[in-house]
């Protein structure tokens, strides 16, 4: 039996594995990937890589054995992920894995926003599996904001058409944390349970923008738009339409209220609180 990590070169996959090995010996822990090249490090480090690809669902037949706890990360690519992610469903169960967790969205199928849909219909099919599992419904990651601090500090704004809405984001280390004690903590604990995971505190882009001007000691404001303008802004910018108007939509939800969900989930499966946007900012602005 392994614990397994899927998509373990990408951001959270990477973190993810981490988080084990703090805990874990690399013996137990395998890593689902499609570069071998790429996870060499990972190999160096003891993981075992199982090389498979969510497209060519042929080469999942070896990625799972019977008794692994499985770590299923969504896919990046949006419109592709239903039945990348039901191959990966169909493999787990022929294998007879003894876990599978997700990696879903906050609100799970309450989520009423366009991006949400790939990770509802992928819930219903691993329900529908009959598989044990565990859903972890992330909510935003902080760095879907602070990676793109060089046109904010560039414009002074962030511009946004999510108006006063909150968003109660966390950092990828902290969603890794939260895996990684689903997957290692006892099984019992943890099958059949969704658990809604979100920061501890929730913010605005108004804040946002007001912590970035105080870390950076530049004028930075808050320029809410109409979601019209604000794709126009992106597409302008050189951002795919498909994928600007997604955030558009996104930021829709923000206004509404989807992302600002806070059950206090993640910081209890971690042990600690959720990671503070002005720390996030200032790590941002020390590496830019």
């Amino acid at each position: 039996m392994s614990i397994v990590v899927t998509g373990a070169t990408g951001q959270l996959g990477r973190l993810v594995i981490d988080a084990l090995l703090a805990t874990v010996p690399a013996g137990s822990v395998a890593a689902v990937v499609r570069n071998k090249e790429k996870a060499a490090d990972l190999a160096e480090r003891g993981v075992e890589l199982r090389i498979a690809d969510y497209s060519r669902p042929e080469t999942l037949a070896e990625a799972f054995e019977a008794g692994d706890r499985v770590l299923l990360i969504s896919g990046s690519e949006v419109g592709q992920r239903v039945p990348q992610h039901a191959a990966v469903i169909d493999a787990a169960k022929a294998a007879g894995v003894a876990q599978l967790a997700y990696t879903g969205v906050l609100g799970g199928p309450e989520a009423d926003f366009d991006l949400a849909a790939e990770h509802k219909e992928t819930e219903r099919l691993i329900l529908a599996s009959g598989l044990p599992h565990t859903f972890l419904r992330n909510g935003w990651y902080t760095e879907n904001y602070t990676a793109n601090l060089a046109p904010v500090l560039a414009h002074g704004a962030v511009v946004s058409n999510a108006g006063e809405g909150r968003i109660a984001s966390a950092t990828r280390a902290d969603y890794a944390a939260a895996a990684a004690a689903v997957l290692t903590g006892p099984a019992e604990e943890h099958l059949n349970k969704a658990y809604e995971l979100s920061g501890d505190i929730a913010w605005s882009h108004a804040e946002y923008a007001a912590e970035v001007a105080a870390q950076s000691g530049r004028e930075i404001a808050y320029n809410n738009v109409p979601a019209e303008a604000h794709l126009a802004i992106l597409t302008g910018a050189g951002v795919p339409e498909p994928f600007a108007a997604i955030l558009v939509d996104v930021d829709r939800a923000v206004e509404h209220g989807a992302l600002a969900l806070r059950t206090g989930d993640l910081a209890r499966l971690i042990g600690r609180p959720t990671t503070p946007i002005a720390v996030t900012i200032k790590e941002a602005l020390n590496a830019s």
